[in-house]
């Protein structure tokens, strides 16, 4: 049986996650790890829940930690202290760098890093003071950092990130990273990264040696890998069914409601549901963040305990809302669709969404919520007439089943049980 030691990770991160009760590799984990440790770039491509974190944090802490072990006199260096490991102790920079789109998705990698290892770490996104981070990066002298591309080049242009010894770059949720709003910043931290690689190729040859790169999402594609250009040429597209988990694990309802009328139907629907399931944790999507408010006071005015997590919200109260709602103090979260790319919350029972997006992939993050390490979910998508339409064609481009479902006599049902 396959296991973590056989695809050639260390012992002592298999045993981390085995605390977990994780032993076995899922699909994307056995697709991504050999690649990544045998240095390579890569763009990979899975549904949400599969466990594509740890697929990539898992061959960089190996390596980074397999660097840190190498013996500051052993041949691969020289006397000047070009070796990795003479290099790690002078420090010269963070090994590893990931960069994600969203506070929540930052702090969480971050923690799953903390958990597998020991070694020192930073966050640094935008919402936080520019003068702590820099402080903090000369006291904590990470060796990995975690970052949103904004705030990740700012410290870097301003010489405060060091990138001399960068071994690993992961682009999490690439293909929102390389949409038009963030792909100038994306582009010109990319293209500093290959410019400090190029230079340190030419002073020193083992030092840019081993270099890997990955950009994953669920929905990521090999025009994502255009976008990345010059650090992703060549890289290989590896992906997985993406549809598997939408079909195998998720159940899809679709329940027909006036626009005037989708928060009453929502409120409606979450009492059909609470009274049908005990702990339940519904996490429900509005197409934008001043209608998530809107959303959440209703809601809260009908005593509904209900917590927003959209842009225009203070980190403190998104970090409050997130940990409230992971907790099950609260059991529904209204959510943008940005500010939950990446959310990992485990026991999310229901994603409603309050309109039908045109696009597979905005479904395809919505739904991926739900049904996650193997549990079932339910994807509800409450809409108007053209919205209905809009999900019959999602339904055959993502070969799922779409189920009817009405509210009737304050229970979930589908239309036929009321002809009856």
């Amino acid at each position: 049986m396959e296991n973590f030691i056989s695809l050639g990770i260390l012992p002592t991160l298999a045993e981390k996650l085995a605390g977990r009760s994780i032993s076995r590799p899922t699909a994307v984990q056995r697709m991504v790890i050999p690649p990544l440790l045998s240095g390579k770039k890569i763009i990979f491509r899975s549904a949400t829940g599969t466990g594509k974190t740890f697929a990539y944090l898992l061959p960089a802490l190996h390596r980074l930690l397999a660097d840190i072990a190498e013996p500051a006199g052993s041949d691969s260096g020289d006397s000047d202290g070009s070796n990795t490991a003479a290099s790690v102790m002078r420090y010269c920079g963070p090994h590893i760098l990931i960069c994600a789109p969203t506070f929540e998705l930052c702090a969480q990698i971050k923690a799953e890093a903390d958990f597998l290892s020991s070694v020192p770490s930073s966050l640094l996104i935008g919402s936080v003071s520019l003068n702590r981070q820099i402080e903090s990066l000369k006291k904590t002298k990470p060796l990995i950092a975690v970052g949103n591309p904004g705030r990740l080049l700012v410290l870097a242009k301003m010489g405060k990130l060091k990138l001399h010894g960068l071994r690993f770059l992961v682009l999490d949720e690439a293909d929102r990273m390389t949409a038009a709003e963030s792909l100038a910043e994306t582009g010109e931290l990319i293209r500093l990264i290959a410019r400090n690689l190029h230079g340190r190729e030419l002073q020193k040859p083992d030092m840019a040696g081993g270099f890997s790169a990955a950009a994953c999402s669920a929905t990521v594609s090999g025009k994502t890998g255009e976008l990345l250009l010059p650090l992703f040429e060549g890289a290989e597209l590896l992906e997985t069914d993406e549809q598997e988990i939408l079909r195998e694990q998720i159940e899809h309802w679709a329940i027909f409601s006036e626009n005037r009328r989708k928060i009453q139907t929502l409120r409606a629907l979450l009492a059909a549901i609470k009274t049908r399931k005990t702990g339940f944790k519904a996490l429900v999507f509005a197409g934008r963040n001043d209608e998530a408010g809107k959303i959440v006071s209703q809601l809260q005015y009908h005593h509904i305990p209900a917590a927003g997590l959209f842009g225009t919200m203070d980190k403190k109260d998104r970090k409050d809302a997130v940990a409230s709602f992971r907790s099950g103090k609260l059991s529904v979260l209204i959510s943008s669709d940005l500010a939950a790319r990446g959310l990992d919350i485990p026991g999310i029972s229901h994603v409603i969404a309050l309109d039908v997006p045109a696009d597979k992939e905005i479904y395809i993050h919505r739904a991926g919520r739900t049904g996650r390490a193997g549990r079932r979910g339910i994807m509800v998508s409450i809409g108007d007439e053209e919205e209905m339409r809009r999900l019959a064609a999602l339904e055959k481009k993502l070969g799922i089943a779409v189920h009817p479902r009405e509210l009737y006599q304050g229970a979930v049902e589908s239309p036929l049980q009321n002809e009856e």
